[in-house]
């Protein structure tokens, strides 16, 4: 397999829980508690700017109401995406995929990034994410985003428009054709499964095509046990929630 730039632990929507969930004040968390690779989630605003939030409406994390990928950025831009978690972190903004860009590049970390698209516009959303890396990693320095995808259409999308980029499928069951559409049509470099779906003969198919094979999302000691004990040169990444109690700098090292 090609060499695999990324650490094994990587820091789930940037602190998993002990932030507000895709902000650069979750990003600042899980840096102080070791982590150097940071998974969220990325959409596009109305007018086509590249911004975080998992989900396709507002609701859950903001105070507002209605589908994000419907306004335009100036609107996004203003919205207090830190308010819901406590009054710490009030007016924490939603943050630009460029924010996110300089932050992790002047700090030396990576990012998997997972292509979130509002219902609709998934192939759209792969284009135009991919486009922003190219442009934002050009200068080099720290290796590119994972561009990671539930939703092979936007994976494909990236794939056509920054082939150079690497690419991973989602997986939250082995559904029919999955290593297929991985192997040939997206030409992904990894892939990455719910945790429970992971088990010895899946991560030797993975290595055995040359993928790396990576978990989410592993906040109980007892799966990560499990899942760094699997044959094959072992899993290539854990994505947690739990950066308080996983150690992100040595293989099967808890706190």
């Amino acid at each position: 397999m090609n060499p695999w730039p990324y650490p094994l632990w990587i820091a789930h929507r940037g602190a998993g829980r002990l932030a507000p969930e895709n902000t650069l004040a979750a990003f600042r968390v899980g840096a102080a508690h070791g982590y150097r690779a940071f998974e969220c989630d990325v959409k596009l605003s109305a007018d086509g700017v590249p911004f975080l939030l998992h989900d396709a409406t507002l609701e859950r994390t903001t105070p507002e109401r209605g589908t994000a990928g419907h306004r335009p950025w100036s609107e996004l831009s203003r919205i207090d995406a830190g308010g819901w978690l406590s009054r710490r972190f009030a007016g924490e903004p939603l943050p630009s995929l460029q924010a996110v860009a300089t932050y992790v590049q002047r700090n030396g970390f990576l990012l998997d990034l997972e292509i979130k698209p509002t219902p609709g516009s998934e192939h759209a959303t792969g284009v135009a994410v991919a486009l922003a890396c190219r442009e934002m990693w050009k200068a080099g320095g720290t290796p590119p985003p994972l561009l990671t995808s539930f939703r092979p259409e936007a994976l494909l999308g990236a794939r056509e428009t920054a082939p150079e980029l690497p690419r991973a499928l989602l997986l939250d069951t082995l559904w029919s054709g999955w290593f297929d559409v991985a192997t040939r049509t997206l030409g992904c470099v990894a892939v990455v499964t719910n945790y429970a779906l992971m088990d010895a003969a899946l991560i030797t198919r993975l290595h055995a095509a040359g993928l790396r094979a990576l978990c989410y999302t592993v906040n109980d000691p007892a799966e990560a046990r499990r899942l760094l004990s699997l044959p094959e040169g072992g899993i290539d990444g854990l994505i947690t929630d739990a950066v308080d109690r996983f150690s992100p700098d040595a293989r099967g090292v808890f706190d």
